[in-house]
């Protein structure tokens, strides 16, 4: 994988971004990425960790999810909120990893985190439909850096 200031460009990042954004029309839930360099910490631990640095455990239905990317590790986790976990089978994100692991072997990592996206979408969507008086309370942005 690449260092962090060139893992995406900034067209990639503008994409995922924008699926970001038209993930969230449809549901209340709230999504992020988050890239660091590396971590010492086990990949689940340290996607715990930087979910309630960047606050994701303050949405009102408690349903954010981040995806977290240590680059230099080469891995990459997973962590949504309790409201979620709540509502989704044991298995869900481990499929959600799958898809996003297959693209990342291939080096496609731009499509590998909207696939995840995508992906993780389809549960809030069927659990945390969007409502009309829904805003955004999260930051669409690709975070980048240690928290």
């Amino acid at each position: 994988m690449n260092s962090l200031e060139n893992f995406l460009t900034t067209d990639e990042e503008q994409e995922i971004v924008s699926a970001i954004r038209m993930a969230e029309k449809n549901t209340s839930g709230e999504i992020r990425v988050h890239l660091e360099r590396s971590t010492s910490e086990a990949i689940d631990s340290r996607a715990k960790y930087v979910f309630h640095a960047l606050k994701m455990d303050n949405t009102k239905l408690e349903n954010g999810v981040l995806i977290y990317i240590a680059i230099e590790n080469k891995k990459f986790g997973i962590y949504g909120d309790k409201g979620i976990d709540r509502k989704v089978d044991s298995n869900f994100w481990n499929k959600t990893r799958d898809v996003m692991q297959k693209h990342f072997e291939t080096g496609a990592f731009k499509t590998g985190i909207v696939e995840g996206i995508k992906s993780a979408s389809g549960a809030l969507e069927k659990f945390f439909p969007w409502e009309t008086n829904d805003k955004d309370e999260l930051s669409n942005e690709v975070s980048k850096g240690e928290v």
